[in-house]
């Protein structure tokens, strides 16, 4: 293969790897701040806006600037030395096949992994290319993925109820829950910082430079940032949330950054009822006769205003262009996902015990910053699942040869790339997702969310050093639904929804090795035009 051949490959890469990009934020990146929205700590839009810095930033200035070849290691690369354009293909392949999955389950509200995807498809295309036994089926491979399906969401539920349980029963289900819950919160600020330092330093800075640092380094950093969020906590968080919950103020959140110089600010009075004139019978006959002039009135102007809406539109082509992607770059945000007045779920939230509400809000602001912190190694990492692949077509197509290191360089306009499409399948996507994994699952509160998140970004930094193989998404499904067993009673969990993760997570792997497999072997095996 000479250098720049197979041009059209590499701009289906391309078309191809913002397709995968974009399922991975309308499925991870939505998995991931579910439980943050169902507990209500944040919003949809406010989700959508953080999720879009969070991911990017994390994606454009954190994303490996190396990735593997192979993911996973599951296919030596050497095997496509002899015919370098079959790696193109291969890498296109398998790109289809994650994307369109991964697409799929996230228009259905399916959790599914990414980069369990992106591996099936490679496996899908290594079978076609060389046969089932290229494929390493044992531990270090495959059977690390299969096992994870277990692994991942049982580790992370039990870290989970380890947090949660300690915090039910000394803070909650206290008589004076609001007060005890104040003292310990700068401990939960520590302990957040702490593993939050962590997570990011070991998922998120690159592996070259990870390995730069020493471990008395890497503690040294993440106590200095820990030290500085416990004093914030104890010196701003503190007084202001005292003010804001047990005074009653009305102080908004950037108050916070300077509570100990804010006036007292008293609550706005509530508006007073008006008066009901919708009886007749109250009003005097002078005054019905004005309510049933002005009622005429009105009647008229909504006859005149429909006739208006009636007529076409006579705006330019490129503003009504203009209006569509608008609609349907918000519609997403404007969803309700947190499933509060679903009438299918009413009695499994009635299962789950309720606690006093002031007290549940001080575990919404370390939500945000468990969410934020998640949400930024996630982009950080995720992202070669889509970079990966398309990087490796760049560099075939810009050589002529496939690099048997194993590993090829991401260049930044790769990164920026994927990070815009994950940005933009959370905006347009995002919900299904979230509608089924938080409150779908169980009932959440900020207690539960931030336990749940805190335990699943624990799971996966701890499972990361040894070895273990966990999936995130995984993760944080089982965080919610231990969070939920944590009521003790079975009735709390939606049994079926999480049925439905369980078994989207076993078929993703062959779903997707199936399509890119097939894609393979018709491409490869296609007759050629002789000329």
């Amino acid at each position: 293969m000479v250098p720049y051949d197979f041009t059209w490959i590499f701009a289906l890469g391309i078309v191809t790897s913002i397709c995968d990009a974009y399922g991975i934020g309308a499925n991870d990146v939505s998995n991931s701040f579910a439980s943050s929205i169902s507990s209500g700590s944040l919003s949809m839009m406010q989700a959508c806006i953080i999720a879009s810095f969070t991911e990017f930033l994390g994606a454009f200035l954190l994303g490996a600037e190396t990735t593997e070849t192979i993911k996973g290691g599951i296919l030596s690369a050497e095997l496509f030395v002899p015919q370098p354009e079959l790696m193109m293909l291969a890498m296109l392949c398998a790109l289809v096949g994650s994307a369109s999955w991964v697409i799929f389950a996230s228009k259905i509200g399916a959790p599914v992994s990414s980069t369990h995807a992106i591996v099936g498809g490679l496996i899908g295309t290594g079978i076609a290319a060389f046969g089932g036994g290229a494929i390493k089926w044992t531990f270090d491979g495959v059977g690390k993925i299969i096992l994870s399906w277990f692994v991942s969401p049982i580790v992370s539920g039990i870290i989970t109820s380890l947090i949660y349980l300690p915090t039910r029963y000394f803070i909650l289900e206290n008589p004076n829950s609001l007060k005890r819950g104040i003292l310990a919160i700068p401990i939960y600020f520590f302990c957040t910082a702490l593993i939050g330092s962590f997570y990011i330093i070991y998922k998120a800075v690159p592996s070259d430079k990870k390995n730069g640092l020493s471990t008395g380094a890497i503690v040294g950093i993440s106590f200095g940032v820990t030290a500085v969020v416990t004093a914030f906590s104890w010196f701003f968080f503190v007084p202001w949330i005292k003010r804001r919950v047990i005074g009653k103020e009305n102080l908004r959140w950037y108050h916070m950054f300077a509570v100990h110089f804010v006036k007292y600010r008293p609550m706005p009075p509530a508006p007073s009822p008006e008066p009901n004139t919708d009886d007749p019978s109250k009003l005097e006959s002078g005054e019905t006769q004005d309510k049933i002039e002005v009622g005429s009135k009105q009647c008229d102007d909504l006859d005149t205003n429909a006739a208006d809406t009636s007529a076409v539109d006579a705006s330019p082509w490129y503003i009504k262009t203009l209006r569509l992607a608008k609609y349907y770059a918000l519609r997403g945000m404007k969803q309700d996902v947190r499933n509060l007045g679903n009438d299918r779920l009413t009695e499994i939230h009635n299962a789950a015990k309720k606690f006093d509400d002031d007290t549940e809000y001080l575990f919404s602001f370390l939500q945000v910053i468990t969410a934020c912190l998640a949400s930024f190694a996630h982009g950080s990492n995720d992202v070669s699942n889509a970079a990966g692949p398309i990087s490796a077509i760049y560099d075939t197509w810009k050589t002529g040869r496939v690099d048997i290191s194993g590993e090829n360089p991401v260049p930044k306009w790769v990164l920026a790339m994927a990070g815009g499409a994950i940005v933009l399948g959370l905006l347009t996507l995002g919900y299904h997702v979230m509608r089924r994994v938080g409150n779908g699952i169980t009932y959440l509160t900020p207690s539960r969310g931030f336990s749940a998140e805190l335990g699943a970004s624990l799971t996966v930094l701890t499972a990361s050093q040894l070895g273990l193989p966990v999936s995130t998404t995984l993760c944080l499904v089982g965080s919610v639904v231990f969070v939920g067993l944590c009521n003790g009673n079975l009735r709390a969990i939606n049994w079926r929804t999480v049925g439905l993760c369980f078994g989207s997570w076993m078929i993703t792997l062959p779903i997707a090795g199936l399509i890119s497999g097939l894609l393979f072997a018709f491409a490869s095996n296609a007759p050629n035009k002789i000329v």
